[in-house]
């Protein structure tokens, strides 16, 4: 299994470093752990939806953050 930093899958959801590191201390991501410092994220990881919004049903895309 292949794994990718904070740093790389900041830049590929287009977030902060600092925001995948709070969804990693929260457990929002599976698969995810801690190699001392950084986090160890599966590469096959998708962006976990921000659960601080919140939307109706009509502004919720389909297949999005179920």
């Amino acid at each position: 299994m292949e794994f990718m930093t904070a740093s790389q899958a900041a830049k590929l959801w287009n977030i902060s470093q600092r925001r995948v590191q709070v969804l990693c201390s929260e457990g929002r991501i599976p698969g995810v752990f801690k190699l001392g410092d950084a986090w160890a994220i599966p590469a096959n990881s998708s962006k976990p939806c921000d659960s601080r919004l919140k939307q109706t049903k009509k502004e919720q895309p389909e297949n999005e953050c179920n």
